[in-house]
């Protein structure tokens, strides 16, 4: 089976790539494509769906082009809590996808939150009333956009996530689907019943006919239209990116923890078959769903990770490659008192404050753009230590590791800053792209590549382990400045 692959789809939330894999789960072929972002307002983020379908097509066929081998099967993953509604007829989108970072439904969930929604949402979807998730964006579209609320109520249009409108149109319009992982994310899916929950779609004023199907995560979502790759191609796999990282990480053992670094940064916890309920800001969601059973995380959702290093670039010019933080960071011997809160869209977990701003404190005019990128470097660290201290006080226990992955991961100065300030081991796979992996996973085992599980845990190869070496007292003194520029952040801005 040497000639046999599995190509993955990965839709980012600033780009979209495609890889293959071989057999033995090691990437051959990437191409990668960015795509560009709209801000149509402050705190409002979208995506045009066709740019994604775009580039999407374009990755696949090449990276399938360029490897050469014969494609078993495909997975999707994709940025989660990202709105497409399509017409049903036409596959046309009638709106801009509405991106998880968009912040334009603030004021509803506060609303919703007000008349005290909030305990059923947590109850049924273990999630909490913000915009971060699908639901009242959807809601926004069928309220804000001409004509589409009687559309919907019709028929005629199709809601999904990202991985959904892949499906859609990858299949020729033949499948509308999703699996149970981005199901999790929309504020509609009752995650202990695997079902959509009625009361849910009440509270939203929803049409059930604008769902997809729920289905697992390895299954045979259907087959891609012939014309795109030569051939139909079964696609076996679909996951969040983020869940989909639970599965290239091989974290299928309750207490099994990893962490994802891209534009945002996602910590999630095995739970095994038990959903958790979070008392400190984190959420319980599902991390897969095998055979029809149902295996959940605590998941810990910072906003900003990557993206604050793309904005050194790109915003302030600082640097010119994202790898020019680890120079500018290893070249200081500490931070002088300088912090970034890189609240740009408001905090996640476990804070939710929307309404948050970013913020660069203890500037003097000692400071150089090298405490700038080394604040930026640091406030990941700092808000994933934020995220592992509430799981362990929800009675999580301490996580012996955690294993990384995702860009920032290949830098090694911010992975031993990682282990100094979270005092565990921090363990990097020989893979960082490891959501794209996950999603070849996924897809071999629905076709046979690979049998299960533990054919992946064999497949999963580490890199390097980066070992505590900073002393309790200079641990303490990070992160109790950390705590007083978080403070100074949220004083003035709460919601």
């Amino acid at each position: 089976m040497s000639d046999t692959i599995i190509l993955a789809i990965d839709q980012g939330t600033t780009s979209t790539r495609s890889m293959t894999f071989g057999t033995d789960g090691v990437p051959r072929q990437t191409v990668r494509r960015e795509f560009e972002q709209h801000y149509p307002q402050a705190g409002w983020v979208e995506h045009d769906a066709e740019d994604i379908w775009r580039d999407t097509l374009a990755t696949m066929q090449a990276a399938a082009e360029a490897d050469g081998g014969t494609i078993a099967g495909i997975g999707i993953t994709n940025q989660r809590e990202t709105v497409v509604v399509w017409d049903r007829k036409t596959g046309e989108p009638v709106h801009n996808a509405i991106v998880w970072q968009d912040r334009r439904t603030a004021a509803l969930c506060a609303q919703l939150k007000a008349d005290g929604n909030e305990p059923l949402v947590r109850a049924r979807t273990g999630l909490i009333l913000d915009p971060y998730f699908s639901g009242t964006k959807l809601k926004w579209i069928l309220d804000e956009v001409d004509g589409v609320r009687a559309r919907a109520e019709r028929g005629e249009l199709a809601f999904g996530t990202i991985d959904s409108f892949l499906l859609w149109r990858l299949t020729g319009g033949k499948v509308h689907a999703t699996d149970a992982s981005n199901a999790s994310r929309t504020l509609l899916f009752d995650i202990h019943k695997g079902a959509w929950d009625a009361d849910l779609l009440k509270l939203l004023d929803i049409p059930e006919s604008l769902l997809p199907e729920v289905k697992d995560n390895s299954t045979i979502f259907g087959e891609t239209a012939p014309e795109l790759l030569g051939r139909s191609v079964p696609i076996g796999g679909m996951a969040g990116d983020q869940q989909a990282a639970v599965v290239g990480q091989a974290c299928f053992e309750r207490g099994d923890a990893k962490s994802t670094y891209g534009t945002g940064c996602f910590v999630l916890l095995n739970t095994g078959t038990e959903a958790v309920t979070s008392k400190n800001g984190m959420l319980t969601t599902i991390a897969y769903q095998l055979n029809g059973e149902i295996t959940y995380a605590l998941e810990g959702s910072i906003f900003v990770a990557g993206a604050a290093v793309k904005w050194l670039r790109d915003g302030l010019g600082l640097i010119n490659r994202a790898a020019d933080t680890d120079d500018m960071a290893t070249k200081l011997d500490g931070n002088d008192g300088v912090y970034m809160v890189p609240a740009f869209v408001g905090l996640g977990a476990p804070h939710w404050d929307p309404a948050a701003r970013a913020s660069i404190t203890g500037l003097t005019f000692a400071a150089t753009g090298s405490h700038i990128a080394r604040a930026a470097l640091e406030s990941v660290a700092y808000q994933t230590a934020d995220l592992m201290n509430a799981m362990v006080a929800d009675g999580a226990r301490d996580a012996r590791q955690i294993r990384v992955d995702g860009g920032m991961a290949a830098n090694d100065w911010f992975c031993q800053f990682l282990a100094d300030v979270l005092d565990t081991d921090v363990v990097r796979p020989a893979n960082i792209e490891t959501t794209a992996a996950g999603a070849a996973f996924l897809a071999g085992m629905a076709v046979g590549v690979w049998n299960g599980p533990a054919d992946i845990a064999a497949a999963w190869k580490e890199d390097r382990i980066f070992t505590p070496a900073m002393n309790q007292q200079q641990r303490t003194g990070l992160l109790e400045g950390w705590q007083e520029a978080l403070g100074r952040t949220r004083s003035h801005t709460t919601a």
